[in-house]
């Protein structure tokens, strides 16, 4: 494996390049999305932000997703990075999503240091229009995961993540809708939708900046 420190440098000098974005998005986008005219984000669109944080733990880096509580809501019961919505207070899309990350699963704010960021993504289902931002620690994070937002704290492997043995496609039930999507079996979880469409691109992005 490559040493932690040469990696972080490798993401941070390739996130400053063109991304893949809508190229990457689509390998893991739904039928639907693919196939229908989604809307466009609009004035009452929600700014939002995620935070991929990647840590070192035993030779290995890893990064944590989240386990939304089943609720009645467009993503309960869903995996996903942790993140929310932007609040007044934020001066920027970075600071939402390391407030978002401090509140949902305790990452100690001083610890994380900022590579960039992946392309906005627009969801419709929630109207939110997310901002993915990468950052990294120098060690494993201490979880203390908020139970009303996270259910549980899931961390996976990046060499889990870059394995394509774990890409599958199903018909999802999706509050009493059929959905034709693709995924991702990360350990006993299927994540789809659009935290699978930023784990294409982060995919894209770890596979260009080692060449």
């Amino acid at each position: 494996m490559i040493g932690f420190v040469p990696f972080t440098e490798n993401i941070k000098k390739r996130l400053q390049e063109p991304l893949p974005g809508r190229i990457a998005h689509e390998k893991m986008a739904s039928d639907a999305r693919l196939k229908l005219k989604m809307p466009s984000p609009s004035e009452r669109t929600r700014e939002s932000a995620v935070l991929i944080l990647f840590y070192p733990e035993n030779d290995k880096i890893y990064i944590p997703l989240i386990l939304r509580p089943q609720y009645d809501g467009v993503h309960g019961g869903q995996m996903a990075f942790p993140g929310g919505r932007a609040e007044k207070e934020d001066e920027n899309l970075i600071r939402t999503a390391m407030r978002e990350a401090q509140e949902e699963i305790g990452v100690r704010l001083t610890d994380v240091k900022i590579l960039g960021k992946l392309t906005k993504l627009f969801i419709p289902a929630s109207n939110f229009y997310v901002q993915p931002v990468i950052g990294f620690m120098n060690h494993k994070p201490d979880f203390y995961p908020d139970a009303r937002e996270v259910d549980k704290v899931v961390e996976v492997a990046l060499d889990e993540i870059l394995n394509p043995d774990i890409i599958g496609r199903k018909v999802l039930n999706v509050r009493g809708v059929e959905v034709d999507a693709p995924f991702y079996q990360i350990q006993e979880h299927v994540v789809w939708g659009a935290t699978a469409m930023m784990i294409a691109e982060l995919v894209a992005v770890l596979e260009s900046s080692n060449n």
